[in-house]
C-alpha cells in the first residue's frame, strides 16, 4: 500500500496498526470491568507453568511487556477459560495460549485467578 509522502508500507504494518487500535479499546473496557468486580478466589499453586512463545511478529517489532490473563480453573486443575485483561495485543495471543496450557493443583471447587506473563527477548 502506498501512502502519499510516506513511501511503501507493508500490509502487515497497516493490519497491526488497525488491530492494535481495536484491541486497545477492548482491553481498556475489560480492565475497568475486572477492577470493578474483582476476580480472585483463594490462590491455587501452579503445578505446571507454560512459558509463552515469543512470536516472530513480536520479535520483528521488538516488543516486550507484561500480559495479564484471567483464568477459570476447574476442580481438577485444568484451565477451562482464559481472558486477556491487559497487555500488548501482539503479545496477548501467546499469553492466552500459555494460560490455557497451564495446570494448577486440584481444589474442591472451580476458582478464578490472574496470571501475569512477562514476554520479551530475554524471557
Amino acid at each position: 500500500m502506498l501512502v502519499h509522502g510516506k513511501g511503501p508500507r507493508s500490509l502487515i504494518q497497516v493490519s497491526c496498526s488497525v488491530l492494535l487500535t481495536a484491541f486497545l479499546f477492548q482491553f481498556l473496557g475489560i480492565s475497568r470491568a475486572a477492577a470493578q468486580f474483582g476476580a480472585s478466589d483463594a490462590t491455587r499453586r501452579i503445578k505446571m507453568a507454560v512459558k509463552p512463545e515469543y512470536s516472530d511478529l513480536a520479535k520483528r517489532l521488538k516488543l516486550s511487556g507484561v500480559v495479564r490473563v484471567e483464568v477459570i480453573v476447574g476442580p481438577e486443575g485444568k484451565v477451562k477459560r482464559a481472558k486477556v485483561l491487559g497487555g500488548h495485543p501482539v503479545l496477548a495471543l501467546d499469553a492466552e495460549k500459555a494460560a490455557m496450557l497451564t495446570e494448577f493443583e486440584p481444589a474442591p471447587k472451580e476458582t478464578t485467578q490472574v496470571i501475569e506473563f512477562r514476554i520479551g527477548p530475554a524471557n
